[in-house]
């Protein structure tokens, strides 16, 4: 497993979408749709104001200081715009695995095709270059939206995790799990993304 690139600044690139690491100078266009408040319903957090927003950089700066996750930009081509963020996370190099997931679009942004071209580029170099042999996705139990998008990646459903995370309103919430591994990925490449 390569996982020293995790230490490189990882450009991906497709036809449809740019992703570039999330300590770019362009992370400050986040600002620009951010603060929507449907975003975050499932995130287990929330994204008010600017001191948030810095917190919330900081924050990921940190985690990926530490290894856990490599945190990205998403710019949609099309319009040249940042368009929200993702990340390999759940980072785990003894068993070769990690989580794509802390995805968030702004609303504009959602449902044009975007997040099937972002999610190719992070399983395509996760399998293919970094060398993992598992990748996973988790959805809050009731979002049937994030539920419906990982399906049609075909990851295989795994199973709900109760009492998976606590919302900021202190509700504990259930997770959805679903995963992709390594003998499955390139016939799921050739089925479900052709166009890329």
């Amino acid at each position: 497993m390569n996982t020293e690139l995790l230490n490189t600044k990882i450009q991906l690139e497709n036809a449809r979408v740019l992703l570039l690491p999330l300590d770019d100078l362009r992370n400050q266009e986040l600002k620009e749709i951010i603060f929507e408040k449907s975003i975050w319903e499932f995130m287990g957090m929330t994204m008010k104001n600017e001191e948030e927003f810095d917190r919330y950089l900081a924050d990921t700066a940190k985690d990926k200081a530490n290894g856990i996750c490599y945190p990205f930009l998403i710019i949609d081509k099309q319009s040249g715009r940042v368009a929200g963020s993702t990340r390999f996370g759940y980072i785990n190099k003894g068993s070769k695995k990690c989580e794509i997931g802390w995805t968030w679009y702004g609303t504009e942004f959602q449902g044009t095709g975007l997040n099937k071209a972002c999610k190719y580029e992070l399983l395509k170099f996760g399998f293919e270059n970094i060398g993992f042999r598992r990748i996973q996705f988790s959805a809050d139990e009731e979002n049937l939206r994030s539920q419906r998008a990982i399906l049609k990646l075909g990851a295989q459903k795994e199973g709900v995790f109760r009492n998976n995370y606590i919302a900021p309103n202190g509700e504990s919430r259930n997770d959805v799990y679903f995963s992709i591994v390594k003998e499955d990925w390139n016939s799921i490449k050739s089925e479900n993304f052709t166009k890329f």
